[in-house]
């Protein structure tokens, strides 16, 4: 049903993109075992969900000039670690070792959850990251 869902989203978004006159291209792809084409993507939204695989993939699949958006969970103190939760500052030091020389940080945070399902062992990350020209 989740997948029936993500497809009905697509094809609303890719919709309201033509009324306004733009170009959507959109896909969906197995991120347990990530295998994109190369320099194809403008744009990669990931978004409360860790696959370290898809750490490489993604600076492969984006195109020069392409923007990585990239927020999950890290693990907090008082939690203990699974192999979905990221170690508090992993994905920044990962980004910063692996594309220092390639891409440009744009955004980078750490810190609490907000909303209603947050709590001390909700801690989130995000990271904005550009492929350069």
């Amino acid at each position: 049903m989740a997948e029936t869902a993500v497809l009905v989203a697509l094809r609303l978004a890719q919709a309201q993109a033509r009324a306004r006159g733009l170009q959507l291209a959109t896909a969906v792809y197995d991120l347990a075992a990530p295998s994109f084409p190369p320099a194809v993507f403008d744009v990669i939204l990931n978004f409360r969900f860790l696959e370290r695989a898809t750490f490489a993939a993604y600076r492969e699949a984006l195109r020069p000039g392409g923007l990585l958006f990239f927020e999950t969970f890290v693990r907090a103190e008082d939690a203990t670690g699974r192999r979905y939760l990221l170690e508090p500052g992993e994905l920044r030091a990962a980004f910063r070792v692996r594309l220092a020389a390639d891409f440009e940080l744009i955004w980078t945070q750490e810190g609490p959850s907000a909303g209603p399902r947050s709590g001390p062992s909700r801690v989130l990350v995000q990271l904005v990251a550009r492929k350069p020209p």
